[in-house]
């Protein structure tokens, strides 16, 4: 029995969960959403509020984390100096899960993770254009 044993398996490895959270948090943080599985962006979701907390304390320390868990300088540069600005004034609840239906090879449920003031920079550039 899996009594108080917390975090879903997702069919994978440890070191290969490991491997696809480090890529989708950095994916998620250079493109700002991303589409995946339901479970995944719901695994997924912890870490990257982790990654913004660790950026909204700012010093050398926390970017050294974050850099041990991201491994893309570029990606902890924009964290640390463009999203942490976005979210000073908010305590928690930086991501938002949109479910969009299942996909059609296999059904599984998927959605979409993206930060939550996503929508806003759309709006921004349709209205420039």
């Amino acid at each position: 029995m899996r009594h108080a044993k917390s975090g879903r398996k997702l069919g994978r490895t440890s070191s290969h969960r490991e491997a696809m959270f480090r890529n989708m948090v950095t994916s998620l943080f250079e493109h700002e959403r991303i589409v995946t599985t339901e479970h995944k962006a719901k695994e997924l979701r912890p870490i990257a509020e982790k990654m913004i907390t660790l950026a909204k304390r700012g010093d050398l320390h926390a970017r050294r984390q974050a850099l041990s868990y991201i491994r893309s300088k570029s990606v902890v540069a924009k964290l640390f100096e463009q999203i942490k600005d976005q979210y000073a004034g908010r305590n928690g609840g930086y991501t938002r899960i949109i479910r969009t239906g299942n996909r059609l090879g296999d059904a599984a449920p998927m959605a979409i993770i993206e930060l939550v003031d996503y929508q806003e920079k759309i709006e921004e550039t349709e209205a420039k254009s």
